[in-house]
C-alpha cells in the first residue's frame, strides 16, 4: 500500500491518473444527479407539512453533507502532507478547498431559502447555521492563506495547520442540533421517519454531489500540478505532444 501510495506522490503519475478517472466519475456523478433531482423534484410526493417546499432538501442537504466531508477530507490530507512532507498532499488541499467553499455556500443559501418559509426568516444565529458559516470562512481562509505564500512549500504546510486547527468545527457542525436547543431540524440520517420514495432520489443526490467533487478535485488537482511542475521536462514534452496532436 505505501508503495502505491508513494507512486501515486509523484506529480507526473498523479496527473495521468487523475486524468484517466475524470471522464468516468464525471459522468457517473451527471447520472446520479438526474435520477435523483429528476425523481426527487418530478416525482416524490409533497410533505404533509411543508408541501413542496421541502424539495430543496434535495439540493440544500447533499451540500451540507459534503462541506463537512470535503473538509475532513482535506484535514487528512494536510495531516499526511504535515508528517510525511508529501507536496501532493498540499496540492489536495489546495484543490479541494475552492470546492468544499462552494459547497458550503450553496448549503448556507439554500438553508436559508428554505428556513424562510419554516421559520418566518432568512437566518437567525442558529447553532448549526453559525457553525456552518464559520466553516465557510476556514475555506476562505485556507484559500487566502494557500495565495498568500510565494514559496509552495511554506504556502502549504501554513494552509495545512489552519486545516487542522479547523476541523474542531466539523463535529459542532454535526452534533450542534443535539448540543443546543436550535431551530434546525435533526440530522436527515437521523430522521428515520422520512418516507422512502423521498429518501431514495436523496440518496442519489448524495453520492451525485460526491462524484462531482471528486471530478472537480482532480480537475484542479491536474492544473495545480503543471502550475508546480511547470518547468520539469515531462510538461514541455506533454505540451509538445498536444501540439503535435
Amino acid at each position: 500500500m505505501w508503495k502505491w501510495l508513494h507512486q501515486l506522490a509523484r506529480p507526473e503519475r498523479l496527473y495521468h491518473v487523475c486524468g484517466r478517472f475524470i471522464p468516468w466519475l464525471g459522468l457517473i456523478g451527471i447520472a446520479c444527479l438526474v435520477i435523483g433531482w429528476v425523481w426527487g423534484f418530478g416525482y416524490a410526493p409533497p410533505d404533509y407539512q411543508q408541501g413542496n417546499s421541502y424539495r430543496i432538501m434535495y439540493i440544500h442537504v447533499p451540500a451540507a453533507i459534503w462541506s463537512m466531508g470535503i473538509y475532513s477530507a482535506m484535514a487528512i490530507a494536510a495531516f499526511i502532507g504535515l508528517v510525511w512532507q508529501m507536496k501532493m498532499s498540499d496540492l489536495a488541499v489546495a484543490a479541494m478547498a475552492p470546492v468544499g467553499a462552494v459547497f458550503t455556500f450553496i448549503a448556507l443559501v439554500t438553508g436559508s431559502a428554505w428556513g424562510k418559509p419554516m421559520w418566518g426568516t432568512w437566518w437567525v444565529w442558529d447553532a448549526r447555521l453559525t457553525s456552518e458559516l464559520v466553516l465557510l470562512f476556514l475555506y476562505l481562509g485556507v484559500i487566502a492563506l494557500y495565495n498568500a505564500f510565494d514559496d509552495r512549500r511554506l504556502a502549504g504546510r501554513a494552509a495545512g495547520i489552519l486545516v487542522l486547527v479547523g476541523v474542531v468545527n466539523i463535529p459542532i457542525i454535526h452534533y450542534s442540533v443535539q448540543w443546543w436547543n436550535t431551530l434546525h431540524q435533526g440530522s436527515t440520517n437521523m430522521q428515520q421517519t422520512i418516507d422512502p420514495s423521498m429518501r431514495y432520489p436523496l440518496r442519489w443526490a448524495i453520492f451525485g454531489y460526491l462524484f462531482f467533487f471528486i471530478t472537480l478535485t482532480l480537475m484542479r488537482l491536474r492544473n495545480l500540478i503543471l502550475n508546480q511542475e511547470r518547468l520539469r521536462p515531462w510538461v514541455a514534452g506533454l505540451l509538445n505532444k498536444e501540439r503535435r496532436g
